[in-house]
């Protein structure tokens, strides 16, 4: 017999800067076998520096927490703390006030690292109580600062489309540019909002999808903050290795050999992120070399892979009917990597119903 979907909220405490939380295990400790009286369960992070792998590449890497380990460390060598990130730089972080300056965490790596990995807000699991879901954080402690996270899992067994319709994003003519879509100008998440309202659904997930017409684009989940995504991430899209931490650090002894040492450090780098990935996804050394040549070729489509992301709808509290849940920092961002022939993309707003 088909029960009603089923709603918890975890708290969870991470104790090092990355760490993979299992929520199986958690689930099971509050709610006893909630797992099991389900057949699917959607998990939902709040965070932008934190959230859920698909599980289909989870998977592939067996659910396990030193796979885990391994294919997010093959991120650090390309995105690591510390950095020359635009993010980080305090003093041209002109919204916040000098107090918010002194505590802000420097953690653009920890951005990159959740768009360029994968990483999504929220994500659809059939469920299998006995294997672990990670909760995985990219940015649990920075500095004195241990944060506290929270995830919402909604345990249910059947999903229907309900509502659908299309909305048109305007965008620049740069070749690459990063719209925020939770800018109420866009009217999108306004859009979304009255879509659930007529819905009558008590619980639903909102899927924003890019049209499939659409070529040169793809959508995250992150933090709209300018100098991030206007610049950092720009940089990246150009050139994937602008980060990477090279190990030429005694090339200033060979000062003439310093662009042929650059180049060949810089491909040494992306062998060895490419190797560790390959050993943690265990891919054979065809699907590598195809994987190298898509990730030199075209850099933007590797990194930014995703054309769909999803948030949780229910009735907060104090209201009656549902809206579009997200954390305060979190804002649906579209990006693009060649110009498009008419300055607008198309956004598909799916409702669909969890029972």
């Amino acid at each position: 017999m088909i029960g009603s979907p089923t709603e918890l909220t975890l708290t969870l405490a991470p104790q090092r800067r990355f760490e993979a939380i299992d929520v199986t295990r958690r689930i099971a400790e509050q709610a006893g076998d909630l797992l099991c009286r389900h057949e699917l369960a959607m998990y939902c992070s709040f965070h932008t520096t934190a959230g859920y792998l698909e599980q289909s590449l989870s998977a592939r890497l067996h659910h396990n927490d030193r796979r885990l380990g391994q294919f997010f460390r093959s991120f650090t060598d390309l995105f690591p703390p510390g950095a020359e990130y635009r993010h980080d730089q305090m003093d041209l972080r002109t919204e916040l006030t000098p107090a918010q300056r002194e505590v802000e965490p420097r953690n653009g790596d920890s951005h990159l690292t959740y768009i360029g990995a994968g990483l999504r807000n929220c994500v659809t699991y059939r469920t299998r109580p006995a294997a672990p879901v990670f909760f995985i954080d990219l940015d649990g402690t920075n500095e004195a600062l241990k944060r506290q996270r929270k995830t919402t899992v909604i345990a249910y067994d059947r999903e229907r489309p309900i509502a659908r319709t299309s909305v048109s994003i305007p965008v620049s003519r740069h070749p690459i540019d990063a719209v925020n879509l939770a800018d109420t100008r866009l009217g999108l998440l306004e859009t979304a909002n009255d879509l659930l309202a007529s819905s009558g659904v008590e619980r639903g997930r909102v899927d924003l999808i890019v049209d499939p017409g659409e070529h040169h684009v793809g959508i995250t989940v992150n933090e709209y903050e300018t100098l991030l995504m206007q610049h950092d991430l720009v940089d990246v899209l150009k050139n994937p290795l602008r980060f990477a931490r090279l190990k030429g650090r005694n090339m200033l002894d060979d000062p003439l050999a310093i662009p042929g040492k650059t180049l060949s450090y810089a491909r040494y780098d992306v062998v060895r992120v490419l190797n560790s990935l390959m050993e943690a996804l265990r891919l054979d050394e065809s699907s590598l070399e195809r994987l190298f040549a898509k990730v030199m070729a075209v850099p933007a489509r590797r990194f930014l892979r995703s054309r769909r992301v999803s948030f949780l709808a229910t009735a907060e509290p104090g209201r009656t009917a549902p809206r579009l849940v997200r954390g305060t920092y979190q804002s649906p961002i579209l990006v693009q990597w060649k110009s498009a022939t008419r300055q607008a993309r198309r956004v598909d707003i799916v409702i669909v119903q969890l029972s």
